[in-house]
C-alpha cells in the first residue's frame, strides 16, 4: 500500500519511530522521472501488501529528505530501525524495485520498460557533503542508470569494507559489475556502462 506522508512527525508516528524495515519514496510532481515512477511504486505496493511504501512529495513536504540524506527524486530509501540502509535512485520499474528492495539489494540498469540494455550492478558510495557524489548521481540519473547508493557516513561497516576493497577513503566510489572507480571518472563510467553516444 502507498501512504502519503505530510512531514517528519507524521512519518515517525506512522512507523513507530521508524522501527523495523520502512520504505520511504521521495517524489516530486514537477519531476518527469517521479511521474513515471509513481505507477511502478503503486504496482510494487499492490503486489506486496504487507510492505507499506510511505510517499513524500518534496514539493510540499520539506522536513523528511534531510534527516534521511535524500538529495534527488525519485528515490526510495530503505530505513531499518531508524537508519538508512540503502537508496534506490532514479526511475525504476516494479521488477527493479522488487530486485533492489526485496532481493539481493542490487539496482539494475536498463530502460525500465523492457529495453534491450544489458543489466548492470551499480553501487555508488557517497558522503553527505560530497559535491562530486552529487554530480556522479546526477549524471547517472541523467543517463537513466539505476544504482544502489551507500552513504558511508551512515554505515561504518560499509566504509571499512570500501577501504579494504579499494584502499581509498574518499568518495564517490563506484562499483560497476565488480570494477571499481574512485571519483567521478565519466569516461570509465561510460565505457563500463556502454553509455558512449
Amino acid at each position: 500500500m502507498l501512504r502519503n506522508i505530510t512531514g517528519w512527525a507524521a512519518l515517525q508516528d506512522a512507523t513507530g519511530g521508524l522501527r523495523g524495515k520502512v520504505f520511504v519514496a521521495f517524489v516530486n510532481a514537477a519531476s518527469s522521472a517521479s511521474r513515471r515512477t509513481k505507477p511502478e511504486l503503486e504496482a510494487f505496493a499492490a503486489a506486496h501488501p504487507d510492505a507499506t511504501v510511505y510517499v513524500v512529495d518534496t514539493a510540499s513536504v520539506r522536513d523528511v529528505h534531510g534527516p534521511l540524506g535524500v538529495t534527488a527524486v525519485p528515490t526510495v530509501a530503505v530505513v531499518q530501525d531508524g537508519k538508512v540502509t540503502q537508496r534506490v535512485v532514479g526511475y525504476n520499474t516494479r521488477a527493479a524495485y522488487e530486485a533492489a528492495l526485496l532481493g539481493p539489494g542490487i539496482a539494475l540498469d536498463g530502460s525500465g520498460a523492457g529495453g534491450d540494455k544489458a543489466a548492470h550492478r551499480v553501487t555508488v558510495y557517497t558522503g553527505p557533503t560530497c559535491i562530486w557524489c552529487t554530480r556522479v548521481k546526477a549524471y547517472l540519473d541523467e543517463k537513466r542508470v539505476r544504482y544502489k547508493e551507500v552513504d558511508v557516513s551512515r554505515d561504518p561497516r560499509a566504509a571499512q569494507a570500501l577501504v579494504a576493497k579499494t584502499g581509498q577513503t574518499g568518495v564517490p566510489q563506484l562499483d560497476i559489475d565488480g570494477t571499481w572507480i574512485v571519483g567521478f571518472d565519466k569516461a570509465r563510467i561510460d565505457k563500463l556502462l556502454n553509455l558512449a553516444a
